[in-house]
C-alpha cells in the first residue's frame, strides 16, 4: 500500500509538473524539431545547387575546348543568375573572364571580372579579380580606377601582386618615386622563391633601381 501511495504521489506530482510547464516542453520541442527539419532542408538544397552547378560548370569547360566566347559568356551567366552562392559561379566568372580577354572582348572581360571582385564568397578570388581588373584599366589609361582598384585591404597573400600593380599604374602616371616605393615592396612581400621576383626587379631597375633611403630622424 505504501508503495503504491508513493506511487500515486509521483503521478499527481508529474501531472502538476505537466500542467505548469507542458505547454512549454510542447513548444521547445516544436521548434527544435522545425529548426532540425529547416537545417536539413538547406543542407539538401546546398548539395542540389552544387550538384546543379556542377553540371553546368562542366558545360562551360565544353564551350572553352571549342573556343566558342559567346557560349562561355552565356554560361557563366546562367551560372551568376542560378548559382550565384556558390563556389562555381566566381570560378566561372575568372574562367570567363579570361576566355573574354584572350577573345579580344574587353568588355564582357571586365564584366565579368567586376561581378567577381563585388560578389565572390572568397576573399582570395576578389583579391584576384581586383588585381586583374586594374591591370585591364591600366590598359585604358584609366589610372586613377585602378589605383583606387589595388589601394584597399588584401589578403597578405597578395601583398605582392597588389605593389607590383600599383607600381605598373604608377609608372604610367610618371610618379617614379612612388613606383619605386611600390616595386620595392613588391619584392619585400614575395616568396624568395617566386620567379616573379625577377621581373619585378626588372622593372625596379628600369626606372632607377631601389627608392632612395629616407633620412634618419
Amino acid at each position: 500500500m505504501a508503495y503504491d501511495l508513493e506511487e500515486q504521489e509521483q503521478i499527481d506530482a508529474l501531472k502538476a509538473w505537466w500542467k505548469q510547464y507542458g505547454n512549454l516542453v510542447t513548444w521547445v520541442l516544436i521548434i527544435a524539431l522545425g529548426a532540425y527539419s529547416a537545417w536539413s532542408g538547406w543542407k539538401y538544397y546546398e548539395r542540389r545547387q552544387a550538384a546543379q552547378a556542377s553540371q553546368l560548370y562542366e558545360e562551360m569547360h565544353k564551350a572553352i575546348a571549342a573556343k566558342d566566347n559567346a557560349l562561355v559568356q552565356r554560361a557563366a551567366a546562367d551560372m551568376k543568375d542560378k548559382f550565384g552562392r556558390t563556389t562555381y559561379a566566381q570560378m566561372a566568372g575568372m574562367i570567363a573572364s579570361r576566355v573574354a580577354y584572350e577573345a579580344g572582348d574587353i568588355k564582357a572581360t571586365k564584366e565579368q571580372l567586376e561581378w567577381v571582385a563585388a560578389n565572390a564568397i572568397d576573399d582570395e578570388y576578389k583579391a584576384l579579380a581586383k588585381i586583374r581588373l586594374a591591370g585591364i584599366l591600366l590598359d585604358e589609361k584609366a589610372y586613377d580606377e585602378g589605383l583606387k582598384l589595388v589601394s584597399g585591404d588584401y589578403p597578405e597573400a597578395f601583398a605582392s601582386l597588389v605593389a607590383d600593380r600599383k607600381g605598373d599604374i604608377l609608372v604610367a602616371q610618371e610618379k617614379i618615386d612612388d613606383a619605386r616605393a611600390a616595386y620595392q615592396l613588391a619584392l619585400d612581400k614575395a616568396d624568395p622563391k617566386d620567379p616573379a621576383r625577377q621581373l619585378i626587379q626588372l622593372k625596379l631597375d628600369g626606372i632607377g633601381g631601389a627608392p632612395a633611403a629616407k633620412p634618419a630622424a
